[in-house]
């Protein structure tokens, strides 16, 4: 069999794509721009286009018999590649079908969440290797550990990403569900913040029987499911069933603290990577690794203290006296609320620079206003243009919309001289934000930074 992937070079898709080429299975693939990711997969032996012209697809990928199609949702439904297989006779199939295919009967950690379920995954797969010597994953970032969004690990425990846009979560049956957050998101998607909380007690009612959900506390997800065990976490409310004690900050922005659990305390833990918001996912990520069975402790608290983080969460460049330079994924107000809060947090009294690529027409059309509040949490902000993504521009919506409601200093950069620009700063703690391309100005930021100490 051989396998083409429309859209190859997602986080999500180079992670099955990564599978079935460690299957053997002969892997080819379009995508729209070339990236670390796709440059990656063609090292690793992907044959990758980037222009959508059926021309370009390879020979071997042309036959109905022998080739299965995955496409991922943000494929515009007009684009040639994709519609050239569905009229042909191909099986074609979105990303979320394969992952339910390829979770099936294993012990499946599902992580669904509008943020913190890429960390909050990335940790459980890592955590479970280091208690249990065994797990596998399929991740939306790029664990910093493993250096791959593949987990092939061995043993029944699998940890996934459940991804809650276009309800691609409800092709899961997992035996754990964690839900970190259901604030709004997606309305282009669900129409309604209500209707996207329905989709998450839809995402429940899929835990197998006698399964367990666990969730963040305060959060209400409403679902039929009686045939599960719930569980909460917090880090400060002890009312949750996991919860932190002895919480205490180190110089360098990590914690030590105990974790309260329904029948022990797990002492003397301390998280590689920093912020507070970070200890809270570590909480969801034990809490699903004691649902799912037997672990060692000491390997576990091992395993969190050597946990590197992932690519684009909380990222840390640069971390001096003079210059601290933070890049992180967030791209949804409460994302940014909890990161800034956070960096707040580990670096007191000190200056805050930050820098946002919002992500699509429509998130910022409907969470301007909640954008510029968590964006006024910093010294100041520099906006760049709105990265599409999917999405065409929509009359009147721009990153200006944004800023007119920010209350500290804010301009506009165009993200190619965004580097140039943080370089005529008196910079700090400066950060970097968004879901887009943003991240490709890391290096250039990184190194116009260091040259200030």
């Amino acid at each position: 069999m051989n396998v083409y992937f429309v859209g190859i070079g997602g986080i999500g898709m180079s992670a099955i794509a990564r599978f079935f080429m460690h299957e053997g299975v002969k892997v080819a693939g379009y995508d729209r721009t070339p990236s670390p990711l796709t440059r990656a997969l063609e090292e690793e032996g992907a044959l990758i286009h980037y222009d959508d012209n059926v021309e370009l697809i390879g020979e071997e990928w042309k036959h109905p018999a022998d080739t299965l199609v995955v496409y991922t949702p943000a494929i515009p439904a007009d684009h040639t590649e994709l519609n050239f297989f569905r009229e042909g006779g191909f099986e074609v199939v979105k990303r979320s079908e394969i992952l339910g295919h390829l979770t099936a009967g294993k012990v499946v950690t599902a992580i669904a969440g509008t943020h913190g379920k890429t960390s909050t995954t990335t940790m459980t797969a890592w955590f479970t290797l280091g208690a249990t010597g065994a797990g596998n994953a399929f991740l939306g970032g790029i664990s910093r550990n493993f250096g791959s969004n593949l987990l092939l690990g061995g043993g029944e425990r699998m940890a996934v990403e459940a991804d809650e846009f276009d309800r691609s979560f409800l092709r899961l049956t997992p035996t754990i569900a964690v839900v970190t957050s259901t604030d709004a998101d997606h309305l282009d998607i669900y129409g309604t913040h209500e209707e996207m909380k329905r989709a998450f007690g839809q995402f429940v009612e899929r835990i197998t029987e006698g399964g367990t959900l666990i969730h963040k506390l305060g959060l209400e997800i409403a679902h039929g499911n009686k045939g599960i065990k719930t569980y909460t976490y917090s880090v400060d409310d002890t009312a949750a069933d996991f919860h932190t004690t002895g919480l205490m900050p180190l110089g360098d922005g990590t914690f030590r603290y105990d974790i309260v659990c329904p029948d022990r305390t797990i002492g003397g833990c301390r998280l590689g990577v920093g912020g507070k918001v970070n200890v809270e996912n570590s909480l969801a990520a034990v809490a699903a690794i004691w649902a799912a069975g037997e672990f060692n402790e000491d390997g576990l608290r091992e395993a969190m203290n050597s946990f590197g983080g992932v690519k684009r969460r909380f990222e840390v460049y640069i971390n001096t006296p003079q210059v601290v330079y933070i890049d992180d994924y967030a791209h949804h107000p409460e994302e940014l609320r909890a990161a800034i809060t956070s960096i707040r947090g580990m670096f007191p009294q000190r200056r805050l620079t930050v820098a946002f690529q919002p992500h699509l027409y429509t998130r910022t059309r409907d969470f301007h206003r909640e954008f510029a509040e968590a964006l006024s949490l910093a010294d100041k902000v520099l906006l760049l243009p709105i990265y599409p993504a999917r999405e065409l521009p929509i009359e009147g919506v721009e990153s200006e919309l944004i800023g007119r409601d920010i209350s500290v200093e804010w301009r506009i950069v165009a993200k190619e001289l965004l580097a140039e620009e943080l370089g005529k700063e008196e910079c700090d703690v400066v950060v970097s934000f968004g879901a887009g391309d943003i991240d490709r100005e890391c290096d250039k930021i990184a190194e116009v930074l260091s040259s200030k100490l």
